[in-house]
């Protein structure tokens, strides 16, 4: 699993945000309850993209139990947009066997309200990723200490 790297700007804390970000990749990459756990993956996607000041697009991939097997920055962006490629997120997703995802991009204008253009990426990967025969569970739109869940507003 690649651990998301934080801003290279020092800050006080920062070693504890490490750490704290080590433990929780560790229990997420654990077979059991809690790497299936939701709340423990969405944690550490706050934990990793909020402080960031530039768009970043991870995606999280999930084996048949909705494990976690792998997670990994993909694109990184401008201060208002990243681009994201369909064709390398279904690379990914094939070269890892994964059965579900979990996208996840942040806002660093600390607004977690989707845009339409957040909207038609989400159904452009759906789609692409359905083609496969992988289930997108959630996009996360990370913006400071909000989000806001496609699954949970029922838009997936």
């Amino acid at each position: 699993m690649a651990v998301l790297q934080c801003t290279p700007r020092a800050r006080p804390g920062d070693a504890t945000i490490r750490k704290a970000l080590n433990i929780l990749a560790r229990r997420m990459r654990r077979p059991g309850p809690a790497t299936s756990n939701p709340a423990a993956v969405l944690d550490y996607l706050r934990l990793t993209l909020a402080p960031r000041e530039h768009e970043v697009f991870a995606l999280v991939l999930l084996d048949a139990q909705n494990r976690v097997i792998h997670l990994e920055e993909l694109f990184r962006g401008t201060l208002t947009q990243a681009s994201v490629y369909p064709r390398e997120v279904v690379k990914l997703a094939l070269q890892h066997n994964a059965a579900a995802a979990i996208l996840a991009h942040n806002h660093p204008s600390g607004v977690a309200e989707p845009s339409r253009a957040d909207d038609y990426l989400t159904e452009s990967l759906k789609r692409a990723l359905d083609l496969i025969d992988v289930r997108v569970l959630d996009h996360f739109v990370i913006a400071g200490r909000t989000y806001t869940s496609y699954a949970e507003r029922g838009r997936l």
